[in-house]
């Protein structure tokens, strides 16, 4: 299998190797990514550690490998090399014992060595760049005093076949997976030495979107504190903690703002961190960039005046700016934010970067870069913005089947919309291709990134033009363009995706009496409002999607956030299943059991409502359901990509290309 055929056979897609996570040693002379790819059996992915040369002068060389695989890249003050895995802990005491531990791989060679292996796990590591104290998070049960405890409890539990979990506070379960009984904790110590337990049993406070960052001279952790509010909801605030003591101190809080993605600056004086307006239903909120003294003050808003929303925030080694990335018109690129005056500079064009790090001399940041049309890659970007440079990396170019262009049209209100356009590279005025509307999640979000999970080549691949555009509600046009669709998903949002396949359809090269329209989470619900309010497309694919909104909102593995989204009546009025009558388009709908963003009953209802109104006389139905029992949000194993695949595009060919309807081989 070749990197130039995986787009027309799905096992070379699946088996193509993928890059994620970036980490750069104290030096700058080591620059470290993880790489996933498929195991022996070919039924997971398994990662693994490759240097890349921060210089672009030699290829990159594996580091690490093993068949549970290594990913949390870290460095020590030292240089040496920290990780996380589930590889077998020597002396474990237990066979099958195996946590994802923290391990060293020194600098100077030599075989990896156990740093930590609490019973719950190791993620979230950071390092003190200055003192060297590694800060890492792992999950205890609420009665553990330590590690011991916490495997003792573990362990009577297992014996005791005991898996309920008694819930004091919301919520209960985050994407995947069950929360509790076990809860983060915060850990610190110098490698080597046995790591102290900084916060104990902080129930909700270190939930699974919370980060953190150790001060250069290892005396303070600062970390966004999920704290409880009224009516079941809860909000991030920022703390001070002590690693001597385990003191802690409130940095920022305050009932209309949340706090997250601190980040020392490099003396130690200062924190930024990004600040989000809460929202209500009738407005959206805005984020910027800010900071704040880190032994106390008021935050001072950098960026407030800039309508992006930064994040990955890094410092320079002097302190006089900081690095972030933010959504723009398609694009996710790098910019350069002084860290007195707030002022912007953008230091990228075409390309969505991300895992940001920057060189300790401060001439270069180090990035991921992907784009629609390409899978990420490590780059190396001047800070003074002569040179955006591809690094030698581990992960072999990719060339797909078709090209990128852009769609631009107007909203009736006035407003700009516009759409990236992948088409085949036969695609012209003689041989027009099928039309593929493919609307993006979130529903704060755009089309600026390579997606391994909604990847528009292999419909190109089988002659389809993919319209990936961004309506109303998406980011990287400003706080006005999110606020046109805020509480109203069925209004500006549709109109923009109508008005935008009008523009698409108008070109020579595309069929406008083929076409078909899908997406997944928010894409799906918006797929299910256009199945209720017209009948142009002639298939719709439908994952994960949100149907009833009454039902979908009480459900939800974070019920209080959708409250900050829309009103009941609004929910009613914008509600999909509304509108269940007028539905003629048959429709593929895809869900899994273990989705907990949208639970199973949205999928579950839609499935029943279609095909109750099924009205052929023998009982058939044009529409089908693809139900996976053990996935999530996400249909991640390489099997089960194959098979959403296959349906996805053979449902598609039966009703839009016309051709027989072929069930897919791995379906039985």
């Amino acid at each position: 299998m070749t990197s130039e055929d995986p787009f027309t056979d799905l096992d070379g897609y699946v088996a193509l190797p993928r890059a994620a996570g970036l980490a750069l040693s104290p030096d700058g002379r080591r620059l470290v990514v993880g790489v996933s790819a498929l195991d022996a059996g070919k039924t997971r992915y398994t990662s693994a550690l490759w240097e890349v040369d921060p210089a672009g002068e030699r290829p990159a060389r594996r580091l690490t490998r093993s068949k549970e695989g290594e990913s949390g890249a870290a460095f020590t003050r030292d240089g040496d090399l920290l990780f996380v895995s589930s590889r077998p802990v020597p002396d474990a005491e237990e066979e099958g014992d195996a946590p994802r531990a923290l391990w060293r791989q020194p600098a100077a060679g030599g075989d990896a060595e156990v740093l930590a292996a609490p019973p719950g796990g190791v993620h979230g590591v950071v390092v003190a760049r200055e003192a060297g104290t590694v800060v890492f998070a792992s999950p205890m049960l609420p009665s553990a005093a330590d590690a011991e405890r916490d495997r003792e409890l573990r362990r009577e539990r297992k014996d005791g076949k005991v898996s309920a979990i008694l819930h004091e506070e919301y919520p209960v379960r985050f994407w995947d997976h069950d929360l509790g009984p076990a809860r983060n904790r915060l850990l610190a110590g110098k490698p080597g030495d046995e790591p102290r337990d900084l916060t104990g049993h902080a129930g909700r406070a270190l939930d699974d979107e919370s980060t953190w960052d150790v001060s250069p001279d290892g005396g303070t952790v600062a970390a966004s504190w999920m704290v409880a509010e009224p009516g079941g909801s809860q909000r991030s605030t920022l703390v001070a903690i002590d690693v001597a003591t385990g003191e802690r101190r409130v940095l920022a809080d305050d009932a209309g703002h949340e706090y997250t993605e601190p980040r020392f600056s490099p003396d130690g004086s200062r924190i930024a961190v990004v600040v989000q307006a809460k929202s209500t239903p009738a407005k959206a909120g805005d984020a910027w960039l800010a900071v704040l003294p880190a032994d106390g003050g008021e935050p001072q808003a950098l960026t407030a005046g800039w309508d992006r929303w930064p994040h990955d925030a890094r410092w320079l080694p002097d302190g006089s700016a900081l690095v972030v990335t933010a959504d723009d018109q398609g694009n996710a690129p790098l910019w350069r934010v002084d860290a007195t005056t707030g002022e912007v500079t953008r230091l990228t064009e075409r390309g969505a970067f991300s895992d940001v790090q920057v060189s300790p001399d401060g001439r270069w940041a180090y990035a991921l870069r992907s784009f629609v049309d390409s899978p990420p890659a490590p780059y190396r970007v001047a800070l003074d913005g002569s040179a955006v440079e591809a690094l030698p990396g581990p992960v072999p170019e990719v060339t797909v089947p078709g090209r990128v262009e852009e769609v631009t049209t107007t909203a009736a209100d006035g407003a700009k919309l516009r759409a990236w356009l992948a088409l085949p590279h036969d695609a012209g005025p003689g041989s027009p291709a099928p039309l593929l509307l493919w609307i993006h999640g979130g529903p704060l979000g755009s089309w600026n990134a390579w997606q391994w999970r909604w990847n528009p080549w292999l419909a190109v691949a089988q002659g389809y033009a993919v319209l990936l555009p961004d309506p109303a509600i998406s980011t990287g046009y400003g706080l006005d363009f999110i606020q046109r669709g805020w509480g109203e998903w069925g209004g500006a949002p549709y109109t923009d995706l109508m008005a935008i396949t009008d523009a698409a359809v108008e070109r020579a090269d595309v069929d406008e009496t083929r076409a078909a329209a899908m997406g997944g989470s928010f894409g799906g619900y918006m797929a299910n409002w256009v199945a209720g309010h017209t009948g142009r497309f002639r298939a719709i694919v439908t994952h994960a999607s949100l149907w009833s909104m009454d039902q979908f909102g009480p459900t939800t593995d974070a019920a209080y956030y959708w409250t900050r989204d829309m009103t009941q009546e609004a929910a009613a009025r914008n509600s999909p299943n509304a509108f269940a009558d007028r539905i003629t388009t048959p429709m593929l709908v895809i869900h899994g059991d273990k989705d907990y963003r949208v639970p199973i009953g949205e999928g579950l209802r839609l499935w029943w409502d279609l095909v109750s109104r099924s009205a052929a006389e023998d009982g058939t139905t044009p529409h089908k359901f693809l139900y996976f029992p053990d996935e999530n949000h996400w249909i991640l194993t390489p099997n089960h990509v194959k098979v959403w695949y296959s349906t996805v595009l053979a449902f598609l060919a039966h009703h839009v290309l016309g051709q027989e309807w072929q069930r897919p081989e791995l379906l039985g």
